[in-house]
């Protein structure tokens, strides 16, 4: 649905380019709406073919990056593509044969409205072309000017942080409720229902869901934990930031602030259903040392003290803890024999009084039941319980398991976990208020290092995992983008200077869709960086119809400054008009709410500021640029032949 949005302004650019210039044709040189068609085509054909096939270099390799990244640039770049190769057939057949057959022959005086805002354009197209007037004449100011707005490009990509993909408010938030180690199923129950009455209680909620017993990070029963699931009201009626889901969490967790008995966490869920449990990060410290329960657990808690020192982390914690209260219960194997009891019988009772014992299945209503067996909670509390369990020997004796077993207290793990083979105890938090994911995962790298040492080490997953396997992928794909644009438009123009002057629009781009997501606060997440390549064919677009005319002029004998300059003042209203068309489409994208609507500012704000900066600053400097490489081309020609011509 992106690529869809991106393509509606995409898509008018060729036919508005034909249009435009069939008017042109018909006003200047007075022919007819047929003839002004044909002459018109002639001219901007080539154009045409040229925008095509850059927007789909553009597109097209990036739909074959692997990873997560590459998934979401596949749908970009086939749905763009392919809405590309449409729109230039129909500007090259269609558009033209409407303007033969809709356009008018002489022209009318037009309403005052329009004929006001023709006059502001032509004064407006006079003081453009002094502007690139004046570069032309003076290159060294407009390179000068050119080389601080790279450096403030590497300055603001240094600014900006970076993320896989922006926090969204998708309607519903998790709480997560933790007791100290072996509390009872009654305390969780009790901490869980007044956080519950509390959550009903705010405006922005709609329903809560809770469960005790069920710890959410671990996908475990434990008696200590629970979870709520909240859901929001709808979207249109949280229209303040204070009832965004990304911003109740802190409130959430205020609530249980006041609990006493336990700690109440509050997650905004990931955007990307899967990726992770809770949103934020999630990894796993692994021992490779092959230590103790106890080591591991003192090198879990450093690292979670450290990582809780530093500004950019907020609620590190694990879920691995070596200190809850347990009982180790010893069979007497030797007493057991001697007293005709079978060991597995001993095995059976336990687990089906004090655990969970499967009998089978039953079907009832149409529906399959299963049987389980289990004492009731008030016959399974003390260890002196045991005493009430008997066993039957094979005299026929009933043996209470009191006597063939010894209950001892012990601390330890209630739950032990393995990643990459290691044992490893799972680490997860999140970025703090005005920071990114990208800093997060940094801090906790950095923390690693310093605390974990070399028999330990750090193993990402979920979306943290993703994030630092897709670094590098928007860079490459960029890179890769531009090389291709270069290579279409060397063979296009048959020559490899011309197309020097084409890409030097693509940095303004870059500068406005940074220089815009910074002035937001938005994030370099996976978004903008398609963003970013959309803008590599658009930028070039601009280009393509200042440098396409300037060699026709050439072509017709006219000089390189005059034909720099007139192709400029001739293709400024076109770039104008295609440009606003595009930045109108994706005005949506940057003011839009609800669900998903971080994800469209990402993109719609980097588009947006790419395209301005593309047509308010590019247009002044691309004429120069052309003048530059034509002029060096032309002197490097000059000397080949003088060298050819020389006796030898």
């Amino acid at each position: 649905l992106f690529g869809m949005v991106l393509a509606i302004g995409i898509l008018v650019d060729d036919a508005i380019v034909v249009i435009e210039n069939v008017e042109r044709v018909m006003r200047t040189e007075h022919l007819n709406a047929r003839e002004a068609s044909i002459k018109a085509m002639e001219e901007v054909t080539g154009p045409i073919i040229a925008i095509v096939l850059v927007l789909c270099a553009v597109f097209v390799p990036v739909g074959f990056l692997g990873g997560l990244a590459g998934q979401m640039y596949k749908q970009f770049a086939i749905t763009i593509a392919v809405s590309v190769v449409i729109s230039g057939i129909v500007a090259l057949t269609l558009s033209p044969a409407l303007c033969a057959l809709l356009l008018k022959p002489g022209h009318h005086e037009p309403a005052a409205p329009f004929r006001a805002f023709n006059r502001f354009f032509e004064k407006a197209t006079e003081g453009y072309g002094a502007g690139v007037s004046f570069f032309l004449k003076r290159s060294l100011i407009g390179l000068l000017l050119f080389g601080g707005m790279i450096a403030l490009i590497m300055l603001l990509f240094a600014r900006v942080p970076g993320s896989l993909v922006p926090d969204e408010d998708q309607g519903y938030v998790i709480n997560a409720y933790y007791l100290p180690p072996a509390a009872s199923l009654n305390r969780t129950e009790a901490l869980s229902g007044a956080v519950t009455q509390q959550l009903m209680e705010h405006p922005a909620v709609q329903d809560v869901v809770t469960f005790a017993g069920f710890d959410v990070l671990t996908f475990g029963v434990r008696s200590n934990a629970g979870v709520s699931f909240v859901p929001l009201k709808d979207w249109s009626e949280r229209t303040t930031d204070e009832l965004d889901a990304r911003n109740l969490t802190r409130e959430f967790m205020g609530m249980g602030a006041a609990q006493k008995d336990g700690l109440v966490l509050s997650f905004n869920p990931p955007p990307i259903t899967g990726m992770s449990t809770t949103g934020g990060f999630e990894s796993y410290i692994q021992d490779r040392s092959g230590g103790s329960v106890e080591q591991l657990g003192e090198k879990v808690q450093a690292f979670v003290e450290a990582a809780s020192k530093r500004p950019e982390l907020a609620g590190v914690q694990s879920t691995f803890s070596a200190n809850v209260p347990q009982y180790y219960i010893d069979l007497d194997r030797t007493k057991t024999r001697a007293l005709g009891v079978s060991v597995s019988d001993v095995f059976t009772a336990m687990q089906a009084t004090f655990g969970s014992y499967y009998v089978n299945d039953f079907t009832l209503y149409g529906r399959t039941w299963q049987v389980s067996l289990q004492s009731e909670s008030e016959f399974r509390r003390k260890p002196e319980d045991l005493g009430q369990v008997y066993v039957r020997s094979s005299g026929g004796d009933l043996v209470p398991l009191s006597t063939l077993l010894r209950v001892r207290r012990i601390l330890g793990p209630d739950s032990y976990d393995r990643f990459n083979v290691y044992p490893s105890a799972k680490v997860l938090g999140g970025p703090a208020p005005g920071y990114s994911s990208g800093q997060a995962l940094a801090a906790m790298q950095e923390v690693a290092d310093e605390v974990l040492g070399e028999d330990y080490s750090l193993g990402w997953i979920g979306s943290a995992y993703q994030e630092l396997a897709t670094q590098g992928s928007g860079a490459q794909a960029f890179v890769f983008g531009l090389i291709l644009v270069f290579l279409i438009l060397a063979a296009q123009y048959e020559r490899w200077t011309l197309p020097l002057a084409v890409v030097t629009a693509v940095p303004f781009a870059v500068f406005g869709a940074i220089l815009a997501v910074w002035l937001r606060g938005i994030q370099n997440d996976v978004y903008f960086q398609v963003g970013l390549v959309t803008l590599i064919g658009l930028a070039a677009k601009n280009a393509i119809l200042i440098v396409e005319f300037a060699v026709m002029l050439r072509a017709e004998g006219k000089g390189i400054f005059d034909s720099a300059l007139e192709a400029a003042k001739l293709r400024f209203r076109p770039i104008v008009m295609t440009s606003l068309a595009f930045i109108l489409g994706c005005v949506p994208l940057a003011i839009s709410s609800g669900a998903g609507s971080a994800s469209r500012h990402s993109i719609g704000t980097g588009v947006i500021g790419g395209m301005l900066a593309a047509t308010l600053l590019a247009t002044f400097l691309i004429p120069m640029f052309y003048l530059l490489v034509e002029s060096a081309a032309q002197r490097v020609s000059r000397r080949g032949k003088t060298k050819e011509a020389e006796p030898h």
